[in-house]
């Protein structure tokens, strides 16, 4: 028979992890159950939700008979997450601490615990996902140091540990993973891999952890729990008053504590505003809120994002997207929003760009973008910029259609509309006169007569000019004389002074 192995399993409290520890317990291997402790200060109601955690994690192993532990992380968690979550929202970013959270104290410090202070040959979550290997295997698994290079070596044979939903695509919670690292994925049992919350709910009655059972599903930051945020938050950040502004108008529409306050696609409570208004852009230079009237505003839709150097799970990016810097996948930015298919561009920093194939509302900035081929997780990179909004874009299509506009009107203006643009519509000067014409014009001392008629003599050229009082036309006539061929011309202008010079009256 050969030795039962150690697994360490963090203990919450909660009705998952408690089960994770019953089906390692039932499965026959050595089980320690740990509590860790990340936060030490009371809620606004000044009771100390850690202490009953702790509590209810200490009742479910002293049922099943197992060891009981816990560790404390106050600092590592202040340092690395929480100090991490003030500067993302001085920036204007809306961070995501459970991601971090598990990077750092779940599957860093809690995992080196395990394996180094506790000698568990694995450690155990009651995360819904699951990994490509067998719970064995894990086992089995050597410590494999991260490549140094966005790009591993050609020759360098790797057999990455691949990361997948679990069976329960409602709770899966692959995306709360997509930061973990290639080390502590190796050496990580998901007890609950296969099996769906109703399930486990079931499981954990039968089993008599109906303290558990009653408690809230946590929907808070990481280890702190719900709260207030604009309370809690200002309890760390200085006020920063500004003004909530009209996307549409540029109006000033009531004022605000802080930026920090809102995400994008939050509701703004206005004071006096009757109706919903709705958060579409921070400015942290002036401390202007941006505001549209309505939920999905176009000002809120965007399709393009650029993340931070991403976080392959298998440690490097996809072949394909290797060999060709694209490929199609799908994306989410919050837990339970619908996969939607998208394409990712690689940069040569080891960022990536994700288009939507259609617009997303309330993309924004600080959160992760987290990608899936088929039902794998195949990492996450924090969002950094956006691209425009379709507010954004439709003012710009309506500026270049005024522009265009205006031209096609001072090129209409500049052309007479009953003139083609290539007729030389100069008047006639005496230097485009043929110089025996007689060019002589009338004067105030000699006037023309009012009815006079010219006829070119073919053997002369002496012409007289006849006029039509009545409707001021002057008609010229020309004849060709075959002998001579001396020729005139015939023209009628129906406009007086329109190709022929004025007199003065």
């Amino acid at each position: 028979m050969g030795v039962v192995k150690h697994v360490v399993c963090a203990m919450s409290g909660g009705v998952d992890s408690s089960v994770s520890a019953l089906l390692l317990k039932r499965r026959g291997y050595n089980v320690t159950g740990v509590f860790m402790k990340n936060w030490d200060s009371l809620d606004e109601k000044g009771v100390c939700t850690t202490e009953q955690d702790c509590e209810d994690a200490y009742k479910v192993c002293r049922r099943l008979d197992i060891p009981f532990h816990q560790v404390s992380y106050v600092k590592e968690y202040w340092h690395e997450v929480f100090s991490n979550l003030l500067k993302e929202y001085q920036r204007g970013r809306t961070p995501n601490p459970d991601i971090i959270c598990n990077k750092y104290i779940k599957f860093k410090h809690f995992y080196q615990y395990a394996l180094d202070s506790l000698g568990a040959d694995a450690m155990a979550t009651g995360h819904y996902a699951r990994t490509s290997l067998e719970d064995e295997d894990v086992f089995h698994q050597r410590h494999v140091p991260p490549p140094q290079t966005l790009f591993r070596d050609r020759f360098e044979i790797r057999n990455p540990v691949r990361l997948f939903q679990g069976a329960d695509r409602i709770k899966d919670q692959t995306f709360f993973l997509s930061q973990v690292s290639q080390d502590a994925l190796r050496r990580t049992i998901f007890p609950l891999a296969g099996l769906t919350k109703d399930f486990v709910k079931k499981m954990a009655a039968e089993a008599g952890f109906d303290h558990v059972l009653k408690k809230k599903e946590s929907m808070g930051i990481c280890f702190i729990g719900e709260r207030n945020f604009e309370d809690f938050i200002l309890q760390y950040l200085e006020p920063k008053p500004g003004n909530f502004v009209s996307i549409e108008t540029g109006k000033a529409m009531g004022t605000h504590k802080g930026w920090f306050t809102f995400t994008l696609g939050q509701r703004a409570r206005i004071g006096g505003q009757r109706d919903a208004w709705f958060v579409v852009d921070k400015d942290i230079t002036t401390s202007d809120v941006y505001v549209a009237p309505t939920t999905n505003h176009p000002a809120l839709l965007r399709d393009t994002l650029r993340t931070d150097r991403f976080h392959w799970i298998a440690e490097e990016p996809p072949a394909e997207l290797v060999r060709t810097k694209m490929m199609e996948c799908r994306f989410r930015f919050q837990h339970q929003m619908p996969l939607t298919p998208c394409t990712v561009t690689l940069n040569q920093d080891g960022s990536v760009w994700v288009m939507t194939a259609q617009p997303l509302r309330a993309l924004t900035p600080g959160q992760f973008a987290v990608l899936y081929k088929g039902d794998e997780c195949l990492g996450s990179g924090k969002i950094m910029s956006l691209g425009p909004s379709e507010f954004t874009l439709q003012q710009g299509r309506q500026r270049l259609a005024a522009q265009a506009l205006v031209r096609n009107t001072a090129a209409a203006a500049a052309t007479p509309p009953d003139t083609p643009a290539n007729q030389n519509t100069t008047a006639p000067t005496l230097s485009d006169t043929p110089a025996n014409q007689n060019t002589t014009a009338p004067t105030q001392m000699d006037p023309p007569p009012q009815n006079s008629t010219t006829q070119m003599d073919p053997h002369t050229q002496d012409s007289t000019t006849q006029t039509d009082p009545l409707t001021r036309t002057s008609s010229t006539q020309t004849q060709t004389d075959p002998l001579t061929r001396t020729s005139s011309s015939q023209t009628q202008t129906s406009t007086p002074g329109e190709g022929e010079r004025k007199g003065t009256d």
